[in-house]
């Protein structure tokens, strides 16, 4: 971590071993893994597609979507990783749940995992993403993997690290290439303020890894990361005033 990002380590956690769940495939998923299912996330791509093809039509948009101008020009961990970074966008909503109902569903997020909340048929094999909270994959600590593909052994190519994190408050994950913040601010009415941020680079030393970056995250960025949002919102929402539904001391290793 750099001295820039200094001020947000208030509680960070060492740095330990991953836990050996930790990147592997998560066998629990939502209802509806089946035929019915697989055909409505084929229906949810289909209604992406619009803002896949044209989100560099409206890229300045997009890159701060949801977010207030203070927002944008906030600082958020991981700013001064990736100075020359092309790619950078911040992106917020507001949450009718406290911060506590909302960190859980952060913690448990990655490919295999709970999922991520977005297009399941794209981004986590066609498995429907968690629906609850589960107590199993609540455990947080530097150094673990959130996978991005399904890949058996999490690469730094394939998956990003917990870079840091302030229990409840705020979490960095990073990989060479690109780093992935989020903030939770509670609101004056009793619920959250949640803002992300990516920045990632476009290595033209490695012209194919470039033009992937460039697609992902140009065209397929924007839809995916609004409907994570949303589904996020959705989740912490429906059992935000169950305290029950809560483990306790989420994210505590």
């Amino acid at each position: 971590m750099t001295s820039d990002d200094a001020r947000f380590d208030s509680t960070t956690a060492p740095a330990t071993d991953a836990p050996p769940h930790v990147g592997q495939p998560h066998r629990r998923t939502a209802p509806g893994h089946g035929g019915r299912g697989v055909l409505r996330q084929v229906r949810t791509v289909v209604a992406d597609l619009p803002l896949f093809l044209t989100a560099p039509l409206y890229r300045r948009r997009h890159l701060r979507w949801g977010s207030t101008d203070a927002e944008v020009a906030a600082a958020m961990p991981g700013d001064s990783l990736l100075p020359d970074a092309q790619f950078v966008a911040t992106r917020s909503i507001t949450i009718d749940a406290a911060p506590a109902a909302v960190w859980p569903w952060l913690v448990q997020v990655g490919c295999g995992r709970a999922g991520w909340y977005s297009n399941d048929l794209l981004d986590n094999l066609a498995r429907p993403s968690a629906t609850t909270i589960l107590p199993d994959l609540q455990r947080l600590e530097v150094g673990q993997w959130i996978p991005m593909s399904p890949s058996a052994t999490p690469t730094d190519k394939t998956a990003f690290r917990v870079d840091s994190y302030d229990i409840g408050s705020w979490m960095l994950w990073a990989k060479p290439d690109s780093t992935w913040a989020w903030r939770l601010t509670p609101t004056t009415s009793g619920g959250t303020r949640l803002t992300t941020r990516v920045h990632a680079i476009y290595d033209w030393s490695h012209p194919l890894t470039a033009v992937l970056g460039v697609v992902l995250l140009e065209f397929g960025d924007f839809a995916m990361m609004r409907r994570m949002l949303r589904g996020i919102k959705t989740r912490a929402e429906s059992v935000g005033l169950d305290r029950s539904a809560l483990p306790m001391d989420a994210g505590h290793p």
